[in-house]
């Protein structure tokens, strides 16, 4: 009885999803793998961070460095951004045919990503966390750091980091 009402649980599993094409390789893997055929119903939650706005000590310093109108074209370029990855998002789901219902969440958070999402995934209750590796060698990594890495470090819940296939040349 208890092993049904698992079944029949809806399972939150959160997707980390940015501009990068690893991140849409995540989201795919995740599709065609995370999805067992007793499942009847999942819910994904695309989580999109945003980096913030730049901050200074006094706003009277902002508006004389960005006028207002700056400061209104870099929200609406941060708006924009967000809207287009979650329609590639959506166009990737549509790409995948399943016969199992996806309920499908969008969130937009701001801030630093590896923050962002790991607080994230506690505050949505996630079952697993899924997402994509730019897989940086050991100089890109040391210089800017692993979203993926802190995530894979803090995070309560499993998750999966999905690196791309390489394309081999001939």
């Amino acid at each position: 009885m208890e092993e049904e009402k698992m079944r029949m649980k809806e399972r939150r599993i959160v997707v980390s999803v940015e501009e990068s094409e690893e991140s849409m390789h995540a989201l795919s893997w995740c599709l065609g793998n995370l999805l067992p055929e007793n499942t009847k119903c999942a819910s994904r939650i695309l989580l999109y961070v945003k980096p913030p706005l730049p901050v200074y000590s006094s706003l009277d310093a902002t508006e004389y460095l960005f006028g207002g109108d700056a400061i209104a074209s870099m929200e609406k370029y941060g708006r924009d951004l967000a809207s287009s990855v979650m329609r590639r998002a959506e166009a990737v789901y549509r790409d995948v045919n399943t016969n199992v219902s996806i309920k499908v969440e969008k969130n937009v958070g701001t801030g630093d990503a590896k923050d962002v999402i790991s607080t994230a995934v506690d505050t949505l209750g996630a079952d697993i966390l899924v997402m994509g590796s730019h897989d940086y060698g050991f100089f890109k990594r040391a210089l800017l750091g692993s979203v993926s890495n802190h995530c894979a470090k803090h995070v309560k819940c499993p998750h999966k980091i999905v690196k791309q296939p390489k394309h081999v040349q001939h």
